[in-house]
């Protein structure tokens, strides 16, 4: 049974639990927080990568600029440990990014650009840390999506008139001129083009002018990383306001090597998430669409059917996925892995398999990163024999 985590408008967690072999009742949806006090948004939540603890961490950013971690246990029981809120955060803010790395720290980014790590402690909840062992950093403003890469070397953001850009995780956070960081319009145009920040070690060149010779706008609206394991992460894709996805390598060139036009057909690219099949890219727009791209072609796959509000968030499981939209449904899809072959005809597709209705908005969804248990094996067919040849023969 895979187990996966909502956040909504009000500032609730929801487990959902799903369990496709079941003959009864195969979803759950059972409410494991509430905040006490006004209501805030949950804006982004993130668990611990290790599928082997017994208890889970989950960390949450709500819409206040208050941030806390806890843990999550099978039996869905929450217990806050850490609290602490954002001081740089004002009301115009809103968090775009947070991850829990290997090493036990958070790390969350605003749109303004305030970046911070703080580790987590063992506080009870009676008594939460007030994240004074935090360390602070600044990257430009005007940011729309933040990520950090799997080994925790590098993270990698975007925004309107911000290119993507990667930077390395503990260079960022040294300390560093005032006012060297975070004007990203003023001070930004007075700095050669190709003058990076200190910690800055990659970033992406915009595209050439248009037919008329005009500048193209910079709209990035989501990103993802493309690499897996212990690389730092040098493939990237990026989603534009404008319905495009643009991959980078950032060992081969600055500007974009696959560009692929007009993939968000409504309201521009709304979420980018790395399937766990290879060559699969799961994006979403501003209208209802849901679809599995390959990353060889940049060819659509297949499309969800039934979705009737935007798709505001994504997570996936082996072999399931589970989006939230704003016409209030959590969904959980089946998934199908790209042909072999680019531009093969794929026969299978991917279907919904169960819808909820949440009664508020949906905001984030994660998965938990545990394996479900699997069954105990049989014993081998010749341990039965070996029984059957040592019985006393009786005639």
């Amino acid at each position: 049974m895979s187990r996966f985590l909502l956040g909504d408008e009000l500032g609730n967690i929801k487990a959902l639990r799903y369990s496709p072999d079941s003959s009864e009742s195969s979803k759950t949806v059972k409410n494991i927080y509430h905040p006490e006090g006004p209501s805030n948004a949950v804006q982004r939540l993130s668990t611990s990568s290790s599928s082997s603890e017994t208890t889970k961490k989950l960390a949450a950013a709500l819409a206040n600029g208050t941030c806390f971690t806890s843990t999550l246990k099978d039996d869905d029981t929450l217990e806050l440990k850490t609290e602490w809120k954002e001081t740089r955060f004002v009301a115009s803010d809103k968090f775009i990014g947070m991850s829990i790395n290997k090493k036990s720290s958070v790390y969350t980014c605003t749109s303004g650009g305030m970046l911070r790590r703080t580790p987590i402690s063992e506080a009870t909840s009676e008594d939460p840390s007030s994240g004074s062992n935090s360390s602070a950093g600044l990257v430009p403003s005007r940011l729309c999506d933040w990520r950090l890469s799997e080994s925790g070397e590098t993270f990698a953001y975007g925004g309107d008139e911000v290119d993507l850009s990667v930077w390395d995780t503990e260079r960022a956070f040294q300390p560093q001129e005032k006012g060297s960081t975070n004007d990203s319009t003023a001070s930004s145009k007075k700095r050669k083009r190709n003058d990076l920040f200190p910690a800055e070690i990659w970033r992406a060149r915009n595209l050439s002018n248009d037919g008329l010779n005009l500048r193209q706008p910079i709209r990035i609206t989501a990103l993802t990383y493309l690499s897996s394991g212990s690389s730092s992460g040098n493939d990237l894709m990026a989603g534009t306001q404008f319905g495009d996805i643009r991959r980078y390598d950032t060992r081969a060139a600055r500007r974009p090597v696959s560009n692929w036009k007009g993939v968000g057909k409504v309201g521009g690219i709304k979420t980018l998430e790395k399937g766990l099949s290879e060559h699969e890219l799961f994006v979403s727009d501003g209208g209802t669409s849901l679809s599995s791209i390959d990353l060889r072609t940049g060819g659509i796959l297949y499309s969800y059917k039934g979705i009737s509000g935007a798709v505001l968030s994504t997570a996936q499981s082996p072999n399931l996925l589970v989006s939230v939209a704003f016409d209030r449904y959590a969904r959980v899809h089946s998934t199908v892995a790209p042909p072999k072959e680019p531009k093969a005809n794929q026969d299978k597709r991917g279907d919904v398999l169960e819808k909820t209705y949440l009664t508020t908005i949906p905001t984030v969804v994660v998965w938990d990163k545990r394996l479900a248990t699997q069954p105990a094996e049989e014993a081998p067919a010749e341990e039965d024999d070996d029984v059957w040849e040592n019985m006393e023969h009786v005639s």
